[in-house]
């Protein structure tokens, strides 16, 4: 029986456009403590090795720092050896951070990259076979190429792999997918016990022999994402195998619809923002329809503009929203203006009823409501 921890898409030095400088430090941060989590993780469930299953880094361009700072992370467990495979972000091309002198200069002895094809010895009687991806753009299945002259002995073998799954892909003949079918045959004929892939960034069982796994991304770092933040434990040995679900995420992508027509919506909305935990580490794209009054515009407007402070960041889904700003008549008696003023908020209100500079408009009504409010 062997225990190791099973991770991948670490993309260490990922930046996201819509994350202020603050923000975006805080992320970059957790995406290296939780390398401290995974390692006491799996220290403490006396895990043999971590194998790391490609896109270690974002890029083969990231900064000096996030080399050493994630070296610094995994040297302090001595004891534990991590096993990193290229993938498409960081592959072995001629440009790799794995040839980098920074990476080779300050790599600790516990950090292992694996090259393939020959198979690496993890523990006693343990094996890793290895599909490193040799450049962004591999003409053939890595997984296949990689088991094809296995033949029957006593090791234990887990496959370390990256890539799409045929049956996941909507390109059938893309031909650098990893072709679901042999691998389960060649589980089923003991040439390997376990396959462990990265590339997608939720946990999933793929196959029908329950020894094939995406761990999924040890942080977020998309919307789409449906269970993203775990690690897995994975005991096994021929015949026996546990898979044990981590979290240890700290970041958190949220997406929602909300429909607004009514001082309650907006009640509603606002309730859902304040009950929002961790918000500094927490980033939310909404999509707003309806049709609102001028005052509840900017009363709206009030509301996300506190949140935007306390969120790591928002969005608004503009290609799903639609929210149309309809003056009534208690809007129009709360400006109480006169002479040009007046003018323009006429104006104003004749461009926000159609035409391309309606939604301007809009906003232009809801702002102007929100300064009148303020000197009153």
């Amino acid at each position: 029986m062997v225990k190791f921890l099973h991770t991948a898409d670490w993309q260490l030095g990922m930046a996201r456009h819509y994350l202020d400088q603050d923000s975006q430090a805080r992320f970059s941060g957790a995406r290296l403590d939780v390398i401290e989590k995974m390692a006491k993780l799996a220290t403490d469930e006396q895990c043999e090795f971590v194998v790391v299953c490609g896109d270690v880094f974002e890029s083969n361009q990231v900064q000096r720092q996030v080399v050493v700072r994630a070296f610094e992370k995994m040297a302090a467990f001595p004891q534990l050896d991590f096993f990193l495979l290229p993938g498409n972000h960081d592959p072995l091309d001629a440009s790799s951070i794995y040839s980098s002198p920074t990476f080779i200069e300050r790599c600790p002895e516990n950090v292992n990259v694996l090259t393939g094809p020959e198979p690496v010895q993890a523990a006693q009687g343990v094996e890793l076979i290895s599909a490193p991806w040799p450049n962004k753009h591999p003409t053939t299945d890595l997984m296949e190429a990689a088991c094809g002259g296995l033949e029957l002995d006593d090791s234990l073998r887990i496959v370390v792999g990256h890539g799409a799954i045929d049956s996941f892909s909507p390109d059938p003949n893309d031909p650098k997918l990893i072709a679901l079918e042999r691998l389960e045959e060649h589980i089923s004929a003991g040439l390997i016990h376990y396959v462990a892939l990265g590339d997608r960034h939720s946990t999933t069982n793929v196959g029908v022999t329950g020894r094939v796994y995406y761990s999924g991304a040890p942080e977020p770092t998309d919307y789409d994402e449906i269970d993203p933040g775990n690690v897995l434990i994975v005991s096994l040995d021929a015949d026996h195998l546990d898979v044990d679900v981590r979290r240890l995420c700290t970041w958190r992508f949220l997406r929602g619809s909300w429909e607004l027509s009514s001082n309650e919506d907006i009640d509603a909305l606002e309730e859902w923002l304040s009950g929002l935990e961790d918000k500094d580490r927490t980033i939310v794209k909404l999509s707003m329809v309806g049709q609102v009054s001028v005052a509840q515009k900017a009363r709206l407007d009030d509301l996300l503009e506190h949140h935007i402070d306390l969120l790591a960041a928002f969005e608004t889904w503009e290609r799903h929203s639609d929210l149309v700003v309809i003056p009534d008549n208690a809007d129009l008696d709360h400006f109480g203006l006169s002479g040009f003023a007046n003018d323009a908020l006429a104006e104003l209100q004749m461009m926000a009823e159609q035409g391309e500079q309606a939604p301007l408009a809009r906003d232009a009504l809801a702002l102007l409501y929100r300064l009148v409010g303020s000197r009153q």
